[in-house]
């Protein structure tokens, strides 16, 4: 899904981004086109990464695992 949106403002180091299709988004600057101004028009991408969402909940599962096999040491 591609959405359009427009940098609205600055504050600090985040860009206030407003979506055309209603809502806003605060953006790290650093995370923009260099060079990239207040009333800039953004097509924003937003997808789902499979891959990452699965290495993800296999390393908090591993994480959860190592907590918890601590854990009964302790009891």
């Amino acid at each position: 899904m591609i959405l359009t949106a427009v940098i609205d403002r600055f504050e600090e180091e985040l860009a206030v981004v407003v979506l055309d299709r209603g809502g806003e988004m605060l953006i790290p600057i650093a995370h923009l086109p260099q060079g990239v101004k207040e009333g800039d028009v953004l097509n924003v991408d937003i997808s789902i990464d499979a891959d990452e969402t699965k290495a993800r909940l296999e390393k908090m599962k591993k994480i959860k695992d190592e907590l918890n096999e601590g854990s009964r040491g302790n009891i």
